[in-house]
């Protein structure tokens, strides 16, 4: 299975050209810290000016602060099909360098340079993203691969709220209202289709990205302000951006 999905993932020169792209980026930040930015509502309370000259991953639909704040995130990362629909126009015309789901990334994006296309396979924690990612039942998990193979030492997650207001089957197709109480922005998903979260399945890929972290001697927290994970040991985001 996995040898007839990366046979298909190379048949684009988009995917040669994202792993030259990709080996770039191996071990090129080992000892430092990162933060990866969540989608819940919680992300408000971070003070995103403090996040100033720490590499940041920015997921989905990150692209909705920007018209209130100046920060902006070192990497994007996003790989569902309906985000990478929705919000085209955006990772369209960005320069930051973004990761994304091949497969989708074809139905959705003109390549450009900045695009690193990834092949996504349900295998667990990968340490080798030019083999392939996991989505692990959040985009977030395909972001601490992503750290993990740059070499960041230390990883926190912010906005990881782990809570949802509207739930349904794990995976099933839902419509929005007027207004997303999920979300940091109340546009995020309002009038749009979007896929329940798995919970239980985050909670396993959490699990595996702290045991690969741990293994390696590296630290992996979640220092969200409000969150229902209990997974990922917690630490305030100044604590960490100060040890």
């Amino acid at each position: 299975m996995y040898a007839l999905r990366r046979l298909r993932f190379l048949s684009a020169i988009s995917a040669w050209r994202s792993l030259r792209h990709l080996a770039s980026y191996e071990n090129a930040y080992r000892g430092k810290k990162a933060v990866i930015l969540c989608n819940g509502p919680s992300l408000n309370d971070v003070d995103l000016e403090a996040l100033d000259g720490v590499s940041t991953f920015g997921l989905n639909k990150v692209n909705l602060l920007y018209g209130r704040v100046s920060f902006r995130p070192s990497f994007l990362v996003a790989v569902n099909d309906l985000v990478l629909s929705q919000n085209a126009d955006f990772y369209q015309s960005t320069d930051t360098p973004l990761f994304v789901d091949g497969f989708n990334a074809r139905r959705h994006l003109r390549y450009r340079e900045n695009q690193i296309h990834l092949c996504c396979y349900e295998n667990g924690f990968s340490r080798a993203p030019e083999k392939y990612v996991s989505q692990g039942g959040t985009v977030t998990f395909v972001a601490l691969q992503l750290a993990f193979f740059m070499g960041f030492q230390e990883v926190a997650l912010v906005g990881c709220d782990h809570y949802f207001i509207e739930i349904g089957a794990p995976h099933s197709l839902l419509h929005g209202g007027e207004t997303d109480p999920n979300h940091f922005d109340a546009s995020y998903f309002a009038g749009q289709n979007w896929q329940a979260p798995d919970l239980q399945m985050s909670e396993r890929s959490y699990a595996q990205a702290l045991k690969a972290f741990q293994s390696h001697g590296r630290l992996l927290v979640n220092a969200s302000t409000e969150t229902k994970l209990s997974v990922l040991p917690r630490q305030k985001l100044t604590a960490f951006l100060a040890g």
